[in-house]
């Protein structure tokens, strides 16, 4: 068994075809290496000229590219025929096209994004309803990470037809508040204690200045909004302060948030009726 297995290794080792594989080999391995280190030179040449997107668009075409160019070598190095594999791959280049149209769809949507620009690697965006953090932008798709650690891939396609909402695109972003007081309540003392609370806030900005607004009167109060101007950083920072200092405050001036209430109406000619509850 030994001898056998002995006479297995010697003929591998003397076969014709092991140079061929070896050089295969190290010419796959040294190739793939070596196009690591030219993207990686170039993408730190194209340094703060380029997006992000555009860097690693570029980064990955140059590399893939190489694959097929060491591919092609390997098999000319082991004596298969080129042009058996083009004309082979002509036909089959047609029945996949028809195969892939969705996927050549994606790649043309893809040149749109980068050379449209309407978000960045590290942009906060919506689409359709899916908020997340844009960590890849590649010739099919996109993906991004939501903040509950989620991760969702957005067809190329999808990003050019729907309505995308870049959330962190400018620096400066106003948060609206939406609240409401009861109709026995003095507006022009609810506006100042909320000017006065936006003022004092550290997160909410002078200028671009706190913006107040009697919306309506609703079936239970009058419906103000408050929309106070911030870095987009202190989103979480705005939100939680304000929220905490708008009840402290109301509760202060005895300013009363009203809850849903009905009014039961019988008619003139009728005498009041008492209604009362019972404890069980």
């Amino acid at each position: 068994m030994f001898s056998g297995f002995t006479e297995f290794i010697k003929s591998i080792l003397t076969h014709p075809a092991l140079p061929v594989v070896i050089r295969s080999l190290a010419v796959l391995f040294g190739g793939t290496l070596l196009l690591k280190v030219i993207t990686h030179f170039i993408g730190k040449r194209m340094g703060k000229k380029y997006s992000p997107q555009v860097q690693m668009l570029t980064r990955k075409g140059i590399f893939y590219t190489g694959i097929i160019l060491l591919l092609f070598y390997v098999l000319q190095q082991a004596g298969v025929k080129m042009s058996a594999i083009f004309g082979a791959a002509g036909i089959a280049g047609i029945a996949i096209g028809f195969a892939a149209q969705t996927s050549i769809s994606n790649i043309i949507s893809g040149i749109f994004l980068v050379s449209e620009k309407p978000f960045a690697l590290g942009d906060i965006i919506s689409v359709e309803g899916k908020l997340g953090i844009v960590e890849s932008m590649d010739l099919l798709s996109i993906k991004l990470k939501t903040f509950d650690n989620l991760f969702i891939r957005i067809p190329n396609t999808t990003i050019i037809n729907t309505n995308v909402t870049n959330i962190t695109r400018y620096p400066l972003r106003r948060m609206n508040f939406e609240l409401s007081v009861a109709y026995k309540e003095d507006l022009s003392h609810v506006r100042g204690v909320l000017m006065d609370i936006a003022m004092k806030n550290p997160y909410c900005l002078d200028d671009p200045a706190p913006y107040f607004l009697i919306k309506e009167f609703g079936t239970s109060g009058v419906a103000l909004l408050l929309g106070l101007w911030f870095e987009k950083n202190d989103y979480t920072d705005l939100k939680n302060s304000i929220m905490t200092e708008i009840l402290e405050r109301f509760r202060k001036e005895s300013i009363e948030i009203p809850f849903p209430h009905i009014s039961v109406y019988t008619g003139e000619t009728t005498k009041p009726f008492p209604v009362a509850s019972q404890k069980k």
